[in-house]
């Protein structure tokens, strides 16, 4: 394709804003329409771009124009999979924020949506641009850590006060954004977790709901997985820690794996572990083990850019995706399993996990929502320095 990618924003709020932003920066792709249902977003829009970009009020009105070869979806979880649904039924190439979806059975018929159509499909999995992600990811297929024990990722550094949740009517409400912390924040390390060190087995999860604040959905999360392997895993998270915590650690066969701080340390065995404690004699001991920093690019501060250029790049000439789309449906089922262990109060098998069951649940919390109890309340905050 020699002619830049037309590309279509789908809503103008906190990440919309910063994609429009970004885009114009993008080699082979241009803004050329944004939809917004909110007339006071599409003024915001029209008083800080002042550009030839055309404006509508519904996406399917965007859709219907005959200019847009692509478009990229900013709006709240729920709508995700209906709008890509839309436009792959439209023929258009199609870029997602995360997470994918608020439920498994709907994000299911939107990855089969994308298979029909053939389009370029791409989610904002914009850590996976990050180069120590790739390193540690490369240290785990590689084998250089070997078989993988055990896994954790404490991730409490989400600190959110109450006004952050006030700033929107939909916020931190079932109805309106179908989660808390691990729809909001999490589908990033869920994403990374299972990107790095693939699917567990197993989910067993304890979720506090509006436990440190004044919300209806879950701001506290302990889970522990088990993999095929007989390896098991713990993942933490939480918005009302302060100062929070960012720390992934893997125990292997041939050493530990640590990533805190933006720096990668990995205590290497000279013998594996399996190997040393089959031959060795003398009762006490350790394999001889090296303390190795693990050199790393450093942390991409364009990750936003990088996501949309690769997706931008792969509608051009081919190449491949970092952030498929269709793998936003992994990082969704960690999350949706970890609700539905705490609701359920039972361990979940992945292979076997119940969209159904879950939809369901998550219907009767819907249904005592307080999604509406200020629905004009929807400020855009300013998202520089976050993830």
């Amino acid at each position: 394709m020699s002619e830049k990618v037309k590309i279509g924003l789908v809503g103008y709020g906190n990440m919309g804003k910063t994609h429009a932003d970004n885009i114009k920066t993008i080699e082979g792709g241009k803004l050329v329409a944004v939809s917004d249902i909110a007339p006071e977003k599409l003024e915001l829009f029209n008083k800080e771009l002042r550009s030839e970009v055309d404006v509508f009020d519904h996406i399917d009105a965007m859709l219907d124009s005959a200019k847009l070869d692509a478009i990229l979806i900013a709006t709240p979880h729920y709508f995700h999979p209906e709008m890509a649904i839309k436009a792959f039924d439209k023929g258009k190439h199609v870029l997602i924020e995360k997470p994918s979806g608020v439920y498994t059975k709907h994000v299911r018929e939107m990855n089969a949506a994308a298979e029909k159509s053939g389009k370029v499909f791409g989610i904002m999995f914009n850590q996976r641009s990050i180069s120590a992600h790739q390193k540690i990811k490369d240290l785990v297929d590689s084998g250089e850590l070997g078989e993988i024990k055990r896994t954790n990722w404490i991730i409490t550094s989400w600190y959110r006060p109450q006004s952050y949740y006030d700033s929107g009517g939909w916020r931190a409400t079932w109805k309106g954004e179908g989660g808390g912390v691990l729809l909001n924040q999490c589908p990033h390390q869920l994403d990374l977790w299972q990107w790095m060190c693939g699917m567990p087995a197993t989910v067993r999860a304890h979720c506090s709901f509006g436990k440190y604040h004044d919300i209806e959905v879950e701001d506290d999360v302990t889970a522990f997985v088990e993999y095929k392997n007989g390896a098991t895993g713990v993942f933490i998270s939480a918005t009302g820690e302060a100062p929070g915590s960012n720390r992934f650690e893997i125990a292997a066969d041939n050493g530990k794996l640590v990533f805190e701080d933006g720096k990668i340390t990995f205590w290497r065995n000279r013998v594996s572990e399996r190997k040393f404690n089959k031959t060795f004699t003398g009762g006490f001991g350790a394999p001889e083990c090296w303390k190795c920093e693990i050199p790393v690019d450093g942390i991409n501060p364009e990750q936003h850019k990088t996501i949309l250029q690769n997706w931008v790049d792969s509608i051009n000439t081919g190449s491949k995706l970092l952030a498929p789309g269709t793998e936003g449906l992994n990082s969704l089922m960690l999350s949706n399993a970890m609700l539905l262990s705490s609701w359920t109060d039972k361990m979940i098998e992945l292979e076997s996990f119940d969209d159904d069951l879950f939809f369901s649940i998550l219907q009767e919390k819907i249904a005592n929502s307080k999604a509406d109890k200020d629905p004009n309340k929807n400020n855009v905050l300013d998202t520089k320095g976050t993830y």
